[in-house]
């Protein structure tokens, strides 16, 4: 990332099978209304799910212009140099609109059923560490890479070309270890609305920073994309959380007209956040075209 200019809004789709007509048309809908993002959650234990790579190349091949990532890409499933090569040609394929959306992994008895390996916290930030080395690797453009970790390796790779566009790498955490890491190796953080209080979520940003200016990195150039989930409504009282209290101790997710989203976005935008992708409780056509109608238009001018 070269920085940060304006606040980019985006979405956010649930794989769900049975779904799928329909997800391809938010997308479209998305896409042609203007939004930035799109961000497809990645659970491959989730029978009821898609393949959350497999549902992001059908939908950047069915849009033309908006940027799409896994919200975030399981790690322990997701073997980095595999990831590496799924990135670029997705990227390749789609004219450089593909992001990274990366994690260490969460549900362990799920990703241990799969085949995949159970971590403790400490190994999964440094096998998270690891993996960005191996992505990176693979993204050089040398004819030959080799990398060897405690968690993964690779012996004379020719990974072929760079990706189209730098491809930024966002990692969803919450850990102070984790968000150090991301200060110091990541291009991008992806929390999520209602995980943390909003002071825990302020008090990250300047962890981040630190660890940034600490290895000798732009601060501003680290992408802060904030998941948030709730409903756009017509006129009336929004379902506001308290200063220091998150959405999940409300017993319901955030509702409220387009102002109300406004106020909540604006105020987090002040705490360091300059990229929002909704969550809608009721996904529809309608709920997407607010966004960029209602929203979005009014909250950049702000910016």
């Amino acid at each position: 990332m070269d920085g940060r200019t304006e606040t980019l809004i985006g979405l956010s789709l649930v794989p769900e099978r049975a779904a799928w007509p329909q997800l391809l048309e938010l997308a479209q809908v998305a896409d042609r209304t203007g939004l930035d993002l799109l961000g497809i959650q990645d659970h491959p234990y989730q029978h009821r799910f898609l393949d959350t790579f497999a549902l992001i190349g059908t939908l950047l091949a069915r849009t033309e212009r908006i940027r799409i990532f896994p919200d975030v890409a399981n790690l322990p499933l997701r073997p980095p140099s595999v990831l590496a090569k799924t990135a670029t040609a997705l990227d390749v394929m789609s004219g450089g609109r593909f992001e990274l959306g990366l994690g260490a992994g969460a549900f362990w008895d799920a990703i241990e059923a799969m085949g995949g390996p159970r971590r403790a916290p400490g190994e999964a930030v440094n096998a998270l560490a690891e993996a960005i080395d191996v992505i990176r690797l693979m993204w050089s453009g040398e004819r030959t890479v080799s990398y060897e970790g405690e968690h993964y390796h690779v012996r004379g790779v020719h990974p072929g070309d760079a990706p189209p566009h730098p491809i930024g790498i966002w990692v969803g955490a919450y850990g102070p270890r984790m968000l150090r890491l991301i200060g110091r190796r990541a291009d991008g953080w992806v929390p999520s609305y209602g995980r943390a209080p909003v002071e825990d979520l302020r008090s990250a940003h300047t962890v981040i920073d630190e660890a940034a200016v600490e290895a000798g990195r732009d601060p501003a150039a680290i992408q802060r994309v904030l998941n948030i989930g709730g409903q756009i409504t017509g006129p009336g009282a929004g379902h506001r959380p308290e200063p220091g209290r998150s959405v999940g101790q409300l017993g319901g997710g955030l509702a409220g007209p387009p102002e109300y989203w406004l106020d909540l976005l604006g105020g987090l935008t002040e705490i360091g956040f300059d990229a929002f992708v909704f969550w809608p409780t009721e996904p529809s056509a309608e709920q997407v075209e607010l966004l960029p109608e209602e929203v979005a238009r009014i909250l950049r001018a702000r910016g």
